[in-house]
């Protein structure tokens, strides 16, 4: 077995991750994982305490994968409104379409009702930030209307976070890329200035 100097974190959470979508989180075992990992349980007990601890640092992990692609989606979009929007949207999609994060909705969506309803966890925090960026960016570039950047971050949040979690829920109502496209529109009219608001049209798919 490995020691603990040699532990390869990626290792852990690829170990993590094979277990929680063969069985689901709460079926997860530390034994299981460090078998999987090809180290001691007792080394893993020395890094991680519970499944608990182990689950959010790998969804740390997968969220930030999540985000980076969705950064990626939104490049070449010229300013920071369409940008915000882009990686919005791409964020999403990129939240239904990962194993894990659907494994986690389908068999065991109480794990998540805490960061709903009680607190703000690590990963909404890494998007507050995110958006904040980018807000402060569309007030110099006065692509978005002014307000407080911290209450204008939070907003979106909850948006956004509404589509992410209860887009599964209606997808036997709608066509998940219709919805996207909605959600495309609702934050492009709640960030753009009130001065362009006049005859504006949804820049979904393009580079506004």
């Amino acid at each position: 077995m490995t020691s603990i100097r040699h532990i390869d974190q990626a290792a852990i959470l690829d170990a993590a991750r094979d277990s929680m979508l063969a069985v689901g989180v709460r079926r997860t075992t530390l034994t299981d994982v460090a078998r999987r990992a090809g180290i001691s349980r007792m080394t893993l007990y020395r890094r991680y305490p519970d499944v608990t601890a182990l689950f959010s640092d790998l969804m740390i992990r997968e969220f930030g994968e999540v985000l980076r692609a969705a950064i990626k989606a939104g490049a070449r979009r010229r300013t920071a409104r369409s940008r915000l929007v882009a990686e919005a949207v791409a964020g999403v999609r990129a939240l239904h379409e990962n194993p894990l994060f659907a494994k986690v909705l389908d068999l065991e969506p109480e794990l998540l009702l805490p960061y709903v309803v009680d607190r703000v966890g690590a990963n909404q925090r890494m998007a507050i930030e995110r958006f904040t960026e980018l807000l402060e960016q569309g007030h110099r570039d006065g692509s978005i209307r002014r307000g407080e950047p911290a209450d204008q971050a939070m907003a979106l949040l909850l948006v956004i976070q509404s589509f992410a979690l209860g887009g599964r829920a209606i997808e036997a109502e709608t066509e998940p890329d219709r919805l996207l496209e909605e959600l495309d529109r609702v934050l492009d009219a709640y960030l753009r200035p009130e001065s362009l608001r006049s005859g504006s049209t949804s820049c979904v798919g393009g580079v506004a």
